[in-house]
C-alpha cells in the first residue's frame, strides 16, 4: 500500500490540536513578562524575587512533567490533559485576587504551572511520537509553532488588557479563553494512538500492514527497542539529550522573562516592547515549522547549530542596544532571536523521539522536559539576580551566548543522526 494514497491522516488533527493547546500554554507563560512590569510598578517587589515566581513555575514544571508523561503512557492523554486545563483556569482566576508575593508564588508558580504542564510540549510530544516517523520533524515543528503563535497573540493582548482594565481582570480573561477554546477541543478531538482509528504510524492501515511488508506481521512494522528506564539512563545519549535543552533553556528564559523589562528600561514604552516580543514570537512560530522540516532532511544536529547561530545574532543585538541605545537593534533582535528560538522545541521533541521512542517515551521525555525547565528556572532567576547586583543585563546576555554554544556541543554528543540511520535501515 502506498502511504501517500491516504486522503487525510488523523495525525494532522492531533498536530493542530497540539498547536492550539501549546499556544495557550506558552502564551500564558510568555505573558508573564508583561504582568511582571505591571506587578513591579504596583507592589515594588525586587526584580530578583519577582522573577523568582517564573522560576518557581518552571521548577513546578520540572517535577510535574515526568508525572504527566508517565500518566499519559499509562492512562491516555484525555484523563491527564482535561483536568490539567481546569487546574490552569483555576490558577489564573486566583491570580487575579492575589495581594502578596507568597500568593503569586502559590497561584502562578504552582497552580498555573502545574495545570499548564498538562497542555505543554511534554504532553503532546508523548502523543505525537506515536503518530509520525517519516515526517516527525515537520509534525513536531507545526505543533510547537503554537508556542510562537501564543506569544504573538497573548503577549500584546495581555498588555492591551492590562493598559485598559488592569492586570486583575486580565488574568480572568486569559482563564476564560483557555476554558472556552482549549478545553472543548481536547475533549472532542484528542486521540492517543493511531491504532484507536485502525491505523499505524504515518497513516498505514492495519488491514494492509502485512501486505505492505510481504509476509511480515503487522505488529513488527517499524521495529523499535522497547526501552526500560534503567537502560535509558545508562546511555550517553540520554544524558546528552538532557544537557542540550537544559543549557539552551537557561539562555532562552533569560531573554523571555526579562526582554520587555530591558526594553522599557531603555526608554521603550511597554506596549511597543510587548509588541516587539510578540513579533519575536511570530518569527519563532514560522521558523519552528522550517526547522522541523529541514531537520528531517539535513539532520537534527546541523539544523540546531544553525538555529543557535541565529539566536546568537539576536542576543548580540540586545548587547548592542544596551551599549549604544539604538532602537534599530530591536528589529534585528526580534527577527534573529525569534528564528533561533524556533530551532529549540521541534528539535528537542524530534531528537528525543529519534533516540528513545517506545512504550515509556512519555516518561522519558517528561524527565527531559523537567530537566530543561529547571534550566529555564535558573535562567529566569539568574538574570534578575545579575541585574540586582550590577544594575545591568549585560552579563546576563553574555551568559545566554555562552550556554547556547554549550548546548550545541551536547546535541552532537547525543547524535540523533545515528539513531535515524538505524531506524531507516530497519525499514
Amino acid at each position: 500500500m502506498n502511504l501517500e494514497s491516504q486522503k487525510f491522516y488523523y495525525g494532522w488533527t492531533i498536530v493542530v490540536l497540539g498547536l492550539v493547546s501549546m499556544s495557550f500554554w506558552f502564551g500564558v507563560r510568555s505573558s508573564f513578562s508583561v504582568f511582571y512590569v505591571a506587578l513591579l510598578e504596583e507592589f515594588h517587589w525586587s526584580r530578583g524575587e519577582s522573577a523568582g515566581v517564573q522560576s518557581m513555575a518552571m521548577l513546578t514544571y520540572t517535577f510535574i512533567a515526568p508525572l504527566v508523561g508517565g500518566l499519559i503512557d499509562r492512562l491516555g492523554p484525555r484523563r491527564v490533559i482535561v483536568p490539567g486545563i481546569i487546574l490552569l483556569v483555576a490558577g489564573l482566576v486566583l491570580c487575579s485576587s492575589m495581594k502578596t508575593l507568597f500568593q503569586f508564588y502559590l497561584f502562578y508558580g504552582v497552580l498555573v504551572a502545574a495545570g499548564s504542564t498538562c497542555i505543554a510540549i511534554v504532553a503532546y510530544s508523548a502523543i505525537l511520537a506515536h503518530w509520525f516517523e517519516r515526517k516527525r520533524g515537520l509534525a513536531s515543528g507545526i505543533a510547537v509553532s503554537g508556542m510562537g503563535l501564543g506569544t504573538f497573540l497573548l503577549v500584546p493582548l495581555s498588555q492591551s488588557l492590562i493598559s485598559s482594565y488592569g492586570w486583575r481582570p486580565t488574568f480572568v480573561i486569559l482563564g476564560g479563553l483557555v476554558m472556552l477554546i482549549a478545553l472543548p477541543l481536547n475533549v472532542l478531538f484528542l486521540k492517543h494512538k493511531p491504532e484507536e482509528l485502525g491505523l499505524r504510524v504515518d497513516g498505514l492501515k492495519l488491514a494492509h500492514a502485512a501486505e505492505h511488508n510481504g509476509t511480515q506481521p503487522a505488529a513488527s512494522i517499524n521495529p523499535q527497542k522497547d526501552w526500560t528506564l534503567g537502560e535509558v539512563i545508562r546511555t550517553r545519549s540520554f544524558w546528552a539529550l538532557v544537557a542540550f535543552p537544559f543549557f539552551s533553556l537557561i539562555g532562552v528564559y533569560i531573554v523571555v522573562v526579562h526582554n520587555v523589562r530591558f526594553m522599557v528600561d531603555k526608554g521603550i514604552d511597554p506596549m511597543t516592547a510587548a509588541l516587539i516580543f510578540a513579533l519575536a514570537g511570530m518569527s519563532t512560530s514560522i521558523s519552528r515549522i522550517f526547522w522541523g522540516w529541514i531537520s528531517d532532511h539535513i539532520g537534527r544536529e546541523k539544523a540546531y547549530t544553525v538555529g543557535m547561530g541565529c539566536l546568537f545574532v539576536g542576543v548580540f543585538s540586545l548587547l548592542l542596544m544596551d551599549a549604544f541605545g539604538k532602537r534599530a537593534f530591536m528589529y534585528t533582535f526580534f527577527i534573529f532571536f525569534g528564528v533561533g528560538w524556533g530551532a529549540t522545541a521541534p528539535l528537542f521533541m524530534a531528537t528525543a523521539a529519534d533516540l528513545f521512542k517506545g512504550r515509556i517515551f512519555g516518561l522519558i521525555y517528561g524527565i527531559v522536559e523537567g530537566a530543561m525547565n529547571f534550566g529555564g528556572a535558573i535562567g529566569a532567576w539568574a538574570a534578575g539576580f545579575i541585574f540586582d547586583r550590577t544594575m545591568s543585563y549585560r552579563l546576563a546576555f553574555v551568559l545566554v551566548i555562552a550556554v547556547c554554544a554549550l548546548s550545541c556541543v551536547f546535541i552532537w554528543i547525543a547524535a540523533p543522526r545515528k539513531a535515524r540511520k538505524t531506524e531507516t535501515s530497519n525499514k
